[in-house]
């Protein structure tokens, strides 16, 4: 970050810090209407935040210091921004829906030629599906889709499909296989009809450890119920770069969907990645989520620094992050379909900006990524929102809601947004000494609290409030309004990572573990004694080796 705007926002810092939102909506009626801004029909409103018009200010003034502009038409116009893995950055050009070109730097041509053929590649297969004109080897139309991969490969997929729920094809379900434990591809099966079950395999080199081990599990599962190797190809397809490896596993090369190394896993969901959301909801609406996407990514480039949303939720975190020494951020969906959103988030976010390595190569100056977590709001409620409350930790939020339900039921989603409007304000407003005793007060009158009491219980009562949180409000939850709000966190995470001056679109630390993993598991197949770790390390491998060697004994 820029020395001299740092010092700037650190001096401004020191003279709101102790401001108290509360006194911020007292003294401005008009606050809301500053501190909000909107796209079609996703409202954000920030104006529960500790800011004020000199705070958002200095922080875009952060962001043009930071190269924020100039590193987004890099991005758009396929330059190489990922430094580190000599990539170009182009997942928006995957919803790109203006009839442009778009070319990746050093490369001849337009790369939409690509991304429309796979998309059309996509449509006749989800249309075969659909139509019953692809079928099972026993002629049998597909009930079930099991999608196995790892990373942006399956939590993308997972949400969204979770997230459109309402927009399923009928006579569908979906499953998603992830974890190396088996006892993920175990419980998946154990319901499944061969027959009538097809694998969709996601791996760029088809060659990822958990990935392949979930597939071959997987295939040897369907031979077991048929026999017959050719039908295979029937119940198979991939999503991958190499023809070579899907083809030994005995997938049909034209059931195989391409996607290119200018797109990174967690960013992966608008191409072939996302393949099972297709099957699931249609094409036609699996297109509607991309053009949400694009019109995100239309408002990013165009709309004014102060009316951007993507921009403005990134500003903020920094703001936090570095200046109020915050660690972590919540995302609180008032919606059950977007329970899996916080995983979501917790990829894109944390894998992306959870770097200390600046891309100059040197030690970042200052905290970088926030640790992201969150769940369904009223669940929440019940659980951790007592440390949001009154906790010592301060934890920024974001309320996320839609007006209309999926799912009318009584009062029911009348409740869920009284909770969501209440939530925001109780975190801001919190309770004074003063107006915990009155309440007391009056439970004395009523003859619920001894009068004696009311000095001890006071101060249980007091909420500090000044704990701020975003608002995102939508009309409805559609593919158009999600793939929206899908690209905004992306977005989000570009501006912190151009502020921050590290590169967002690698993820060398996940390399480290696996590369150590491959190692340990050559050990874990002989009986020997390891020594070859440090000492708890090898004590931990050769205590399994010692329980795998002796029975139980209590079988």
């Amino acid at each position: 970050m820029r020395a001299d705007v740092v010092e700037k926002l650190q001096a401004h810092y020191e003279k709101v810090a102790d401001l108290h939102m509360r006194d911020l909506f007292e003294d401005d009626e008009n606050r809301f209407a500053e501190f909000s801004c909107s796209l079609g029909d996703i409202l954000l409103d920030y104006s529960k935040n500790r800011v004020t018009p000199e705070t958002i200010a200095l922080l875009l003034e952060l962001a043009e210091e930071s190269g924020v502009y100039e590193k987004r038409a890099e991005m758009f116009s396929g330059r190489r921004i990922n430094s580190t893995e000599d990539r170009a950055v182009l997942h928006t050009a995957l919803r790109n829906r203006s009839g442009l070109p778009v070319e990746v730097e050093g490369q001849a041509g337009d790369v939409m030629e690509g991304v429309d053929r796979v998309l059309g590649q996509m449509r006749m297969f989800c249309d075969a599906v659909h139509s019953g004109e692809r079928r099972g080897y026993t002629d049998a139309e597909f009930t079930d889709i099991v999608s196995i991969g790892i990373g942006g490969s399956a939590l993308g997929p997972l949400m969204v499909t979770e997230a459109l729920k309402p927009y399923a094809r009928a006579g569908l379900r979906i499953h998603f296989v992830s974890n190396v434990d088996a006892t993920d591809i175990v419980e998946t099966l154990k319901e499944l009809d061969a027959e009538s079950t097809l694998f969709v395999v996601v791996s760029k080199t088809f060659t990822t450890e958990e990935t392949l081990a979930n597939a071959l599990s997987a295939r040897a599962w369907f031979l077991e119920r048929v026999g017959d190797v050719e039908a295979v190809e029937k119940h198979f397809v991939a999503v991958s770069v190499n023809e070579d490896a899907v083809t030994e596993f005995g997938i049909d090369a034209g059931n195989m969907f391409e996607f290119w190394d200018w797109v990174g896993g967690r960013y992966s969901i608008w191409g072939a990645v996302g393949l099972p959301i297709a099957l699931y909801v249609g094409m036609d609406n699996f297109e509607s989520l991309l053009a949400g996407a694009h019109d995100m990514d239309l408002h990013f480039q165009q709309a004014e620094p102060g009316e951007n949303i993507p921009l403005l939720l990134g500003l903020l975190g920094v703001w936090y992050n570095n200046f109020f020494g915050m660690e972590t951020h919540a995302v609180l969906p008032y919606d059950q379909y977007l329970r899996f959103l916080p995983d979501y988030l917790q990829q894109l976010d944390m894998e992306s900006c959870g770097k200390s390595v600046t891309l100059a190569g040197e030690p970042v100056d200052g905290a970088t990524g926030m640790i992201i977590w969150g769940g369904p709001g009223t669940d929440g409620q019940h659980a951790y929102f007592q440390l949001l409350h009154q906790g010592t930790r301060v934890v920024p939020a974001d309320f996320i809601a839609a007006a209309e339900s999926q799912n009318s039921l009584g009062e029911h989603h009348l409740k869920l947004l009284a909770n969501f409007f209440a939530q925001t304000e109780a975190l801001m407003l919190g309770k004074t000494r003063e107006e915990a005793r009155e309440e007391l007060l009056v439970e004395v009158e009523r003859g619920r609290v001894a009068s004696e009491d009311v000095a001890d219980l006071v101060g249980h009562k007091e909420f500090p409030g000044n704990r701020p949180s975003n608002s995102i409000f939508v009309r409805r939850l559609d593919p158009r309004t999600l793939g929206a709000l899908l690209a905004m966190y992306e977005h989000k995470v570009f501006v912190q990572g151009c502020i921050w001056g590290i590169n967002p679109y690698d993820q060398w630390g996940v390399e480290l573990g696996k590369s150590l993993a491959s190692r340990v598991l050559e050990e874990l197949r002989d009986e020997s004694t390891v020594s070859s770790h440090d000492s708890s390390t090898n004590a931990l491998v050769n205590h399994y080796k010692k329980l795998r060697r002796e029975p139980d004994s209590d079988t």
